[in-house]
């Protein structure tokens, strides 16, 4: 593990590059093999010369560079590359749609955008006007930039690696991350450097990762989950990362996994749901022995063996985050000591408030506040968050950043949970609306409904999780819907294609059903969302 004097991105990633020189820091999963192989000295000089490369494009200190990238090497070298360079990166999913990005895009004020050819189309409207740097040109990181506009070479950068090459402080911004972008209502969480690699830091106490570690991503770089406890803790420890050319289907990660054997991996509970629910569960329920409680266990932990082979038999930690964990998932998890960890946090908290180490938690706790942070939980019921993870802000709107924390200084998460008296965690559900997706996203009902009611349909909206974690939009018929009752269905099953086509991927609607009577409403006419939440 590195020794950091400053906590910046730059200090990390040159201190990681002298100290792990030739190991493998990142490569590609494709095929049953890997390639784009990039050492841990060479993430240390491409980040340089990305740094150079902004500079060249006009970027100065403290300007907003776009990350829209699929995961590959390249957007780790661009998101390190920014910090040398002294700006903020600006990493943004690539499932949002163009709207969304754009949007984004003007709100932060970027000055140029580190795009692939396939994620370019969402923000042409930009091209010719900022400088557009394609991540996945095949010359970009054999230009010889260093040469031409930085005289610093590897060597000085092993020698010295933080003075000479690190333009940041440990609170300068750092990174901003948008948790929604549709258009006039867009929020971006301000990172700064000591958020990100304080909490990154504080995450090795759980997941506890060594330079012979293997990792796996398969979440979005541009989810601070992954980019802090995936990227950075890793990074820091000297581990291996490696991306997969193509979404994270199980078609692919179960070929990947038995080929790259990862040690960990840090994931949201959609990606072990899925494999438990389709490669374990039904072959469990088809052992007679499984109908019988005194043999059921023994069937049980054979399941839990088989789990453990199909990640490839070497996995040793698997963090779960983003989104609460299936009650039978965990049962199952932890009745086969298979070693998986729980996380809660926000984007707004680096996003690490307090974390599992494997086998040592009760049952649905996500766990104890992770080194020098504190948790307390307010009058509501709300978890209430203080310590270095904590973000700067939001972006350009005081009067959020101001209703984001209490009197006394600590920032409201919007959770309700409880600590039993060990100091675990226990979540209990969600004191403002925002619904969390079944990836980890952060998906916001209100915008949804704003799209709903202005068709002439609908009087009022309501998004709200269905049972299987589907979103559903619950309308009361306008009057002049009423009167067209015959081409009502075809008009309903418009109106979902039209509102989803506004929508990022992970935010559209499965389906809309008619509200018979008007929803109630508290003394101000807002609807009481929690009298409408679907049961199992």
């Amino acid at each position: 593990m590195i020794i950091l004097d400053k906590l910046t991105l730059g200090a990390l990633v040159l201190k990681a590059a002298a100290k792990y020189t030739g190991k493998t820091a990142f490569q590609i999963y494709r095929d049953n093999g890997v390639y784009n192989q990039v050492s841990y000295s060479e993430l240390g000089t491409k980040a340089k010369q990305f740094a150079a490369c902004l500079k060249a494009c006009g970027v100065k200190q403290s300007d907003r560079v776009m990350l829209l990238a699929e995961n590959r090497p390249e957007w780790v070298i661009a998101y390190f590359g920014i910090a040398l360079a002294g700006a903020v990166s600006v990493p943004v999913l690539v499932d949002f749609i163009d709207e969304q990005v754009l949007a984004i895009a003007g709100h932060a004020e970027v000055s140029a955008v580190c795009v692939t050819e396939r994620t370019a189309v969402k923000i042409e409207k930009l091209r010719g006007s900022i400088p557009f740097i394609i991540l996945d040109d095949p010359d970009l990181l054999t230009q010889d930039l260093l040469t031409e506009n930085n005289p610093a070479s590897a060597e000085d950068t092993a020698n010295n690696p933080a003075e000479k090459n690190d333009l940041s402080g440990e609170d300068d911004l750092a990174s901003i991350i948008y948790t929604s972008g549709t258009m006039g209502t867009s929020k971006g969480v301000a990172l700064s450097h000591r958020n990100l690699v304080f909490t990154a830091m504080a995450a090795r106490k759980i997941a506890k990762i060594y330079a012979r570690d293997r990792i796996l991503s398969v979440i979005p770089l541009a989810h601070t989950y992954e980019c802090t406890v995936g990227l950075l803790t890793p990074v820091i420890s000297g581990a291996c990362i490696t991306y997969l050319d193509r979404p994270p289907s199980p078609v692919i990660l179960l070929p990947a996994m038995q080929t790259l054997r990862p040690t960990a991996i840090v994931t949201v509970p959609l990606f072990i749901e899925k494999i438990y629910r389709s490669h374990i569960l039904p072959q469990m329920e088809a052992t007679p022995l499984y109908k019988w409680k005194l043999t059921r266990l023994l069937v049980i932990k054979a399941a839990g063996a088989r789990l453990m082979e199909l990640m490839g038999s070497s996995m040793r930690f698997f963090g779960v985050g983003g989104a609460p964990l299936a009650d039978d998932t965990e049962k199952f998890l932890k009745d086969t000591g298979f070693p998986y960890s729980i996380g809660y946090g926000l984007t707004e908290t680096s996003p690490l408030v307090t974390g599992t180490i494997p086998y040592h938690f009760p049952l649905r706790s996500s766990g104890k506040a992770i080194p020098g942070v504190e948790v307390r939980i307010g009058d509501e019921g709300e978890i209430q968050v203080r310590g270095p993870n904590v973000m700067m802000g939001y972006y350009r709107d005081e009067e959020r950043t101001k209703q984001a924390f209490t009197d006394d200084g600590w920032f409201r998460t919007g959770d309700l949970g409880g600590l039993d008296k060990k100091g675990n965690l226990f979540i209990r559900g969600r004191l403002k609306a925002v619904i969390i997706g079944p990836s980890g996203e952060n998906i916001y009902p209100e915008e949804i409904e704003n799209i709903l009611s202005a068709s002439f349909l609908v009087e009022d909206a309501l998004v709200i999780p269905g049972s299987r974690g589907e979103l559903v939009a619950l309308i009361v018929l306008s009057e002049k819907a009423k009167t067209a009752l015959a081409a009502l269905a075809d008009n309903i099953e418009e109106l979902k294609q039209n509102v989803n086509k506004r929508l990022a991927a992970f935010s559209r609607l499965n389906r809309i059903e008619i509200q018979q009577e008007p929803f109630e409403k508290t003394p101000t006419r807002k609807i009481k969302r929690f009298l409408y939440f679907k049961k199992d």
